[in-house]
């Protein structure tokens, strides 16, 4: 539910508006403008009365929302929003963000080689799994700590923030003890809510990757979880869902780049690693997500990727990394975005 308030009214009757609704287990979030004032109700609003609300003479105008997501709807947040994770702004019309690293976290030497070709290729961040949820329990699993130890040995040295996923409540600590700079939300716990209420008690930046079979509106409801905890710094990713189709590890899902920016303020990223499972297939797809207006892309990279501990097949080299970010800068241009 959406209230708009009049122009000037007075704070005694707006205070008294808020504290009636809050006592029936409903949160206020005001969105001040130029002109208006506007609270976003967050809740099982059905309790709520449109005529007694309209009874407070503050009161210009009450609107019910359809959408079940409150906090990530462009409706309570017209402003695009943008989460800066150290210093990396992602968002708005903000520098369109390149993500690059290995699949795994692999031994110091091979990995530091790695985030050296992702820095020199022009990336502004670094991914590398720490621990990995894979299909098969015989599969490599990550390096775990020690492999959050390298992580940040990289960031360190090449001075960019590391993304890395988290998989499981009880690894919390160790994210926040390392200071990891964004938490990764991989597909297969995109509706670990538990672990989505808890990360957003964290307050350290999100990125949520849509599951693999999920719709547009489950996939907002999942940052809805994080967001309701008062973490507001969520970033959405497409890797791909899955369909009938065989050619492609997943189907890529282009189109909603513009349909989350019609319904959410959240910055959206692209994956087309994980997506299409085929470097050949990398660039093309990169390029088509910044054209559609993705506001980052988050690509596999490795210094030799048939020796890639997992996901080899996908991953592209420095080289190949630093000719996308070269061809998207102009794509970048085209839309009067920068790269």
């Amino acid at each position: 539910m959406i209230i708009t308030l009049k122009r000037g009214s007075s704070a005694e009757e707006t205070q008294r508006l808020i504290e009636n609704i809050e006592k029936q287990g409903l949160e206020m979030h005001l969105i001040s403008g130029e002109n208006w004032n506007v609270f976003g109700v967050v809740g099982d609003t059905s309790v709520l009365d449109e005529k007694k609300i309209y009874g407070y003479s503050c009161v210009q105008e009450v609107c019910r929302v359809s959408a079940p997501y409150k906090l990530a709807n462009r409706v309570f947040h017209p402003a695009d929003s943008v989460v800066d994770v150290r210093g990396v702004r992602i968002g708005a019309h903000e520098k369109i963000v390149v993500i690059g690293g290995p699949c795994s976290v692999e031994e110091e030497e091979s990995f530091m080689t790695s985030a050296q070709g992702v820095y020199e290729a022009g990336a502004d961040m670094l991914r590398g799994g720490a621990y990995k949820p894979r299909t098969s329990p015989y599969a490599f699993q990550g390096r775990g700590k020690e492999g959050l130890d390298t992580l940040c040995h990289a960031r360190e040295k090449y001075n960019m923030p590391v993304v890395t996923e988290l998989m499981s409540i009880n690894k919390i600590e160790e994210f926040i003890e390392k200071d990891i700079d964004m938490i990764q939300i991989g597909a297969r716990n995109m509706q670990n809510f538990d672990l989505l209420k808890e990360v957003g008690k964290t307050r350290i930046p999100v990125l949520l990757k849509r599951g693999l079979s999920n719709t547009i509106e489950e996939w907002l409801m999942a940052a809805e979880y994080i967001m309701s905890e008062g973490n507001e710094k969520v970033i959405l990713c497409e890797r791909g869902i899955r369909t009938f189709e065989k050619y492609t590890r997943n189907t890529l899902d282009l189109s909603v780049i513009p349909i989350v920016k019609e319904h959410s303020h959240l910055p959206i990223i692209i994956d087309p690693s994980h997506a299409t499972g085929h470097r050949q297939l990398v660039e093309s797809m990169s390029l088509a997500a910044i054209a559609a207006g993705a506001d980052g892309l988050i690509i596999e990279t490795h210094h030799c990727p048939e020796c890639a501990w997992s996901d080899g097949a996908q991953t592209v080299t420095p080289d190949q990394l630093k000719a996308i970010i070269a061809k998207g800068k102009a794509i970048a241009h085209v839309i009067g975005r920068r790269m």
